[in-house]
């Protein structure tokens, strides 16, 4: 009973890891954020794999899950860290999340809720094909939501991480107790001894 209430926990979730990832998605590539879309897409992959081990009762893959969730909390502090500025890191590196390809920041910069983008016209600061804004008025400032999203990732990967040893474990053991490698010689059976003596039995008509 335990280990079926273990696995249905763990694919409830992973399908809520999979429905914030695939949310974070569309924002990032709405904000050309390169770096966290390639990181969303190696996510989406291990938790897909990770469904897939808890329904077909393969340890291995829950394991790589695993692994992958501890390289996803590390990701998301980074994150954290880098819109909170903490440290030395900077929101105007840009190189950090565009690869340095574009000047676009996150999609909530502008999006977010409550807030007013006002262009500035005949800026000469703004590189060709590009325009100046000011944001104002925003109920929530973008890097707070760009950290909000983040802790509910890291928040889902440690249940996850939690869950996935635990349902790895159980099926590690239920491999155990059915491991039958070593054939009947693991119950001490013994086949029966060859003779290479007939003894014939003479037969009267």
């Amino acid at each position: 009973m335990g280990k079926c209430d273990g696995r249905v926990t763990l694919v409830a979730i992973c399908s809520l890891q999979l429905m914030a990832a695939l949310q974070r998605q569309v924002f990032d590539f709405l904000g050309y954020q390169w770096a966290p879309i390639l990181a969303n897409f190696l996510h989406i992959m291990a938790v897909i794999l990770g469904i897939f081990g808890t329904v077909q009762f393969r340890s291995r893959y829950l394991i790589l899950y695993a692994v992958w969730l501890v390289l996803w909390v590390g990701w998301n502090s980074f994150i954290i860290c880098f819109y909170l500025e903490v440290g030395h890191l900077s929101q105007d590196r840009d190189i950090l999340m565009t690869f340095n390809t574009s000047l676009h920041r996150s999609w909530w910069m502008e999006h977010g809720p409550g807030c007013l983008v006002t262009p500035v016209l005949d800026s000469r600061i703004a590189p060709d094909d590009h325009h100046v804004i000011t944001v104002s008025g925003c109920l929530l400032d973008y890097q707070y939501i760009e950290v909000l999203s983040a802790a509910i990732q890291v928040l889902l990967a440690l249940f996850g991480f939690v869950y996935a040893c635990y349902v790895s474990k159980v099926f590690q053991d239920d491999e155990d107790s059915f491991d039958f490698i070593g054939g009947f010689e693991s119950y001490g059976y013994q086949p029966p001894q060859k003779t290479s003596h007939l003894q014939l039995q003479p037969l009267y008509t």
